[in-house]
């Protein structure tokens, strides 16, 4: 492991709003579960989430220009994970969290109805149909958002995988889960919304490319 990994590990610790809670904590029940806006961010603002937050620019940009909301980027790469919480903590600001875990393990930090929204932005498309149910809008993991969302929270996905567009249109569709917005080419859809506003570092990444973004905004049926 690289230097400049272990010195970013080292730093995370260092920053309060980053959370890698160890079996123990997640055995006996982790702090925050339920308490989030009380003990943490100090209000009774929406709570937002990004899965698979890699460098965590969609949460620090979300989190600049909603800071009436909160957020909480979540991946497992920790030293990914440091620049969002670099830029957050030398910009002092106090609505973004930072949780490094697995996404299956999602439904022990967060309590019923705790969620507002949630973004997966990006995630790895598994193209292999035998690994589908590790796609982050596969069933298995809708059913775990639907834990912890509010009955009428949203989910955005954002990708450059075809595939994975369709198979989650598929997969709304089988599950009678309610489409707000559909395209696959999110930047000459003509939509005004959240998604339009931040990229990530691999969202421009596939854009240089000339890439299309697919985009799907839905809400969960229980």
């Amino acid at each position: 492991m690289g230097k400049n990994k272990l010195a970013r590990f080292a730093e995370n610790l260092t920053f309060d709003n980053f959370f890698q809670p160890n079996y123990e904590d997640i055995k006996n029940g982790f702090v925050l579960k339920g308490k989030w806006r009380s003990d943490f961010f100090k209000n009774n603002n929406p709570i937002i989430l990004e899965l698979g937050c890699g460098k965590g620019e969609y949460s620090v940009g979300l989190a600049k220009r909603y800071p009436d909301k909160n957020f909480i980027g979540i991946d497992i790469k920790g030293a990914r994970m440091w620049r969002g919480c670099k830029t957050s903590n030398d910009d002092n600001m106090n609505n973004i969290a930072f949780l490094r875990t697995r996404i299956e393990l999602i439904e022990f930090y967060f309590d019923e109805y705790e969620v507002d929204e949630i973004w997966v932005t990006f995630p790895d498309p598994q193209p292999r149909r035998i690994k589908e149910n590790k796609r982050l809008t596969s069933p298995p993991f809708l059913a775990r958002y639907a834990n912890i969302l509010k009955t009428d929270g949203i989910v955005h996905l954002k990708t450059d995988a075809f595939i994975l567009y369709l198979y989650t249109l598929e997969v709304i569709e089988e599950y009678k889960h309610k489409i707000l917005i559909s395209t696959n080419d999110l930047y000459n859809s003509g939509i005004e919304d959240d998604v339009m506003g931040i990229q990530t570092f691999y969202e421009q990444m596939f854009l240089e490319q000339g890439k299309r973004i697919n985009y799907i905004k839905f809400q969960l049926n229980r």
